[in-house]
């Protein structure tokens, strides 16, 4: 039933979410505010427990390998399946072959899931943890966005939102004086990630003309009439990379109004990607754009504010290879 197949998704959904807080540092000042010393904080992956009980039972605590703060550890503390951002999963999708550019691959749809995070900020002082968390917290509003290269084989990068679900402070202060304080604030955290299945090399060809013989009454044998149906490829996705704009908010399956930071660069009666959804401009006010959502049978989904905005021109059109899935532009001579 099953086949080997993996595109290592988890595991760089995790080491995305851990590169978001590798580079924080704390300062410390004097009386005059002059900065003495700058500590950047090392963060690791593991559970918060094993780094509190190094602290508890270590007998000496003068040893060298005692552990020091401030510090952060964060760790993957569950799976889920998330309905909400169902789509339909026996639809596919095409993508092209890195290694040479050429080799037209298929896939299904990705399923969503969540993972949730923990991230756990360990100090001493507690000014320590507010400088910590300060340059944290501004970003998740109340989410972030990263781009992560999910399925390398067909170049598929995803946008996964990053939300900040809840902050608690526990502050171990109680207890003699051997006893170490551990100030710790808990920040969890929830990615919003998609899992695919297998990639196969996709085998369907393209139709790029046929002409259709009609016949009136029982006339025999059949006679080829001089109408000919002309059809060309138009891409239903963009090939090119070329993005031209970004979103400024969050969009709903729902919604046909949609506002994007720049929308110079776009005009009226053309088709955009949006994260492999094609919508259709209809008109524009501004930066808000009126569109048709799902065009082409692309599956309509949520998009999060700072999705990239992808044109789909004659230029995409050019690089629809065989195998590829698309509208078709036609007309009658």
């Amino acid at each position: 039933m099953f086949e080997y197949f993996y595109h290592e998704i988890f595991r760089k959904t995790v080491i995305s979410f851990g590169t978001l807080f590798n580079d924080i540092s704390i300062k410390k000042t004097d009386s005059s505010g002059n900065t003495t010393s700058v500590i950047k904080v090392p963060l690791a992956y593991g559970p918060t427990q094993k780094f509190l009980a190094r602290l508890e039972q270590s007998p000496d605590l003068n040893k060298s390998t005692q552990i020091t703060l401030p510090r952060m550890s964060f760790e993957l503390t569950g799976i889920n399946y998330d309905a909400q951002r169902k789509v339909t999963t026996t639809q596919t999708f095409l993508g092209k072959s890195p290694d040479d550019g050429t080799e037209v691959k298929k896939a299904y749809m990705p399923v969503p899931y969540n993972m949730i995070f923990e991230l756990s900020i360990m100090c001493k002082l507690n000014d320590d943890a507010l400088q910590i968390i300060e340059q944290i917290l501004p970003y998740f509003q109340p989410h972030y966005s990263i781009t992560v290269d999910l399925v390398g084989s067909i170049t598929e990068k995803r946008d996964i939102a990053i939300n900040l679900d809840s902050i608690t402070m526990q502050d171990d202060y109680e207890g003699d004086f051997t006893t170490r304080r551990a100030l710790i604030y808990t920040l969890r955290f929830t990615a919003k990630t998609y899992l695919f299945g297998p990639v196969s090399t996709a085998t369907k060809d393209i139709i790029k003309k046929s002409t259709i013989s009609l016949i009136a009454g029982d006339q025999s044998p059949l006679s080829a009439r001089s109408m000919v149906y002309s059809v060309e490829p138009r891409a239903i996705r963009n090939y090119t990379g070329n993005v031209l704009t970004n979103l400024a908010s969050d969009i709903t399956t729902e919604d046909t109004s949609i506002a994007v930071t720049d929308a110079s660069a776009i005009s009226t009666g053309v088709y955009l990607d949006i994260e492999g959804e094609s919508v259709y401009v209809k008109s524009k006010s501004g930066n808000t754009l009126i569109v048709e959502r799902g065009r082409d049978a692309t599956p309509i989904t949520s998009h999060v504010s700072g999705s990239e905005v992808k044109s789909i021109t004659s230029a995409d059109n050019a690089l629809v290879e065989s195998g590829d899935d698309f509208g078709f532009d036609g007309s009658v001579t």
